[in-house]
């Protein structure tokens, strides 16, 4: 089992910046953030791998930038321009190697307001 904590987010004011971070149990693959808006399915925002490698949503790419720190298994998220629309509940997820199953935080409220 892993365990996901995450801290950051609250309320910003269009083109605004908040930075999220998430503080996993142990080491993972993959280590990333996804959203969810009210009444809309859960998307990927930015998701870094153990090499580095990272991949971010076309919406954010540019204004987002996310980092990780594998001596201290944490994972950021630094949002820049923010806007509106990024209004949602922010999960940091965790994918060990091979086949093994996803890992969730409890999420965090991100609001922008107009």
């Amino acid at each position: 089992q892993v365990q996901l904590v995450e801290s950051g987010g609250g309320l910003a004011q269009t083109g605004g910046s908040l930075r999220l971070s998430c503080q996993a149990s142990r080491m993972m693959y993959i280590l990333g953030w996804y959203r969810q808006a009210p009444g809309k399915q859960r998307e990927l925002v930015a998701r870094v791998t153990s090499g580095g490698t990272t991949n971010y949503a076309d919406s954010v790419e540019g204004r987002f930038t996310s980092s990780r720190h594998n001596g201290k298994n944490t994972v950021d998220l630094q949002m820049d321009g923010l806007k509106p629309e990024g209004t949602a509940v922010y999960y940091c997820k965790a994918r060990g190697w091979g086949t093994g199953p996803n890992y969730w935080g409890q999420g965090t409220q991100v609001t922008v307001s107009t």
